[in-house]
């Protein structure tokens, strides 16, 4: 599949009164053309920062100390300010976690859908409102011809999200970043605008990166998953991969802490301890610290990644062929024999 955008050796250092925080960490992946990639993790690992870096909304006091962001080839650190503004909104959008903070609460939502395209192309101001209207439509706004003079507050929250998906995807961009875009919702509201996004994304033919800190988000919309943790990534591979096959004792504790069908116990898993201080990263493995199954070498080098089949990598030294067999937890291990039944020519090679 044709690579879209290219991440490469990714590092940004914020400066601060207390010290430099390294927040992203030799950060690499891609996204091909059509795909939808989510990248999970919990606050703080890194996600959004990566993201707003890509389209170059990083704060002041933020810099990329390292490495190239490939679009369509050409490298979007090297843009200007003027290149970078014809860019965001037009080939490279980005959906906002809270709708309310993305609206302007003075202007009718018909305006601020429109607005996006009078920007970045020459428009009539009534073509503009009817392309707002057939958009706001195409989310599920019903009504929207009628609406488009309506203020933010006239809608209810999922609403809102449709027409900030609305003002998104008018200008058919190539790639849509979706930051956290269903964390304020309820999980009916949730559903319908995971697949609402699935549509689209077939209708305008575009790429999806998905950022959440909830795994089970992911499994209905995502094609590949990155799992980041204290600002690197530290495993990757398809859906069914990370979901069903995960190898990393920090992806085992994200898969743990859903709740599933098969939960049998009153108090759903949690990770032990909190990320570390990116002012003084570890020497080690960042998660050794809350690792259970942390070996001596963890805290003393960084696992390289290691391959577990052509689309799945991982950094853990428990891959290494020296490292000790451990016992999975019984959620890993139950997801292991699905794996296992939907992969049997795979599994007993591995044996």
């Amino acid at each position: 599949m044709t690579k879209i955008l290219e991440v490469n050796n990714l590092q940004v250092d914020f400066h601060t009164y207390a010290g430099t925080v390294h927040a992203i960490r030799n950060v690499s992946f891609d996204l091909a053309k059509g795909e939808t990639l989510a990248i999970v993790g919990e606050s703080g690992s890194g996600k959004s920062v990566t993201l707003r870096t890509i389209m170059g909304l990083l704060a002041k006091n933020g810099k990329v100390t390292n490495g190239e962001i490939l679009f369509n080839g050409k490298d979007i650190l090297k843009k200007s300010e003027r290149e970078l503004n014809a860019m965001r909104g037009n080939d490279i959008s980005m959906i906002f976690q809270d709708p309310m903070t993305s609206l302007d609460p003075t202007m009718p939502i018909g305006k601020q859908v429109a607005e996006v395209l009078r920007i970045h192309g020459d428009v009539s101001k009534k073509a503009a409102m009817d392309e707002a209207a057939r958009v706001l439509e195409l989310v599920g706004i019903n009504g929207a011809k009628e609406r488009l003079k309506d203020y933010p507050h006239q809608f209810s929250g999922g609403q809102r999200q449709r027409i900030v998906i609305a003002i998104a995807i008018i200008n058919n961009p190539q790639i849509l970043i979706a930051d956290e875009p269903t964390t304020a919702l309820d999980v009916t509201i949730q559903a319908q605008i995971l697949e609402l996004l699935k549509e689209l994304q077939t209708k305008i033919d575009t790429s999806i990166i998905f950022i959440t800190h909830d795994l089970g988000v992911v499994a209905g919309i995502a094609d590949r998953v990155a799992v980041m943790y204290a600002g690197k990534i530290i495993e990757y591979g398809t859906v069914d991969e990370i979901f069903y096959n995960a190898q990393h004792p920090y992806t085992w504790g994200l898969l743990e802490s859903m709740p599933t069908l098969e939960t049998n116990s009153a108090r759903l898993h949690a990770i032990p301890g909190t990320p570390p201080s990116l002012l003084n990263p570890p020497k080690g493995d960042a998660f050794a610290a809350r690792n259970a199954y942390a070996l001596q070498i963890d805290t003393e080098q960084q696992p390289p990644f290691f391959k577990v089949s052509d689309t799945h990598y991982a950094a853990t030294w428990l891959l290494h062929p020296d490292a000790p067999k451990v016992e999975l937890p019984p959620e890993i291990a139950r997801r292991r024999k699905i794996w296992q039944k939907m992969n049997p020519t795979t599994s007993k090679e591995a044996e």
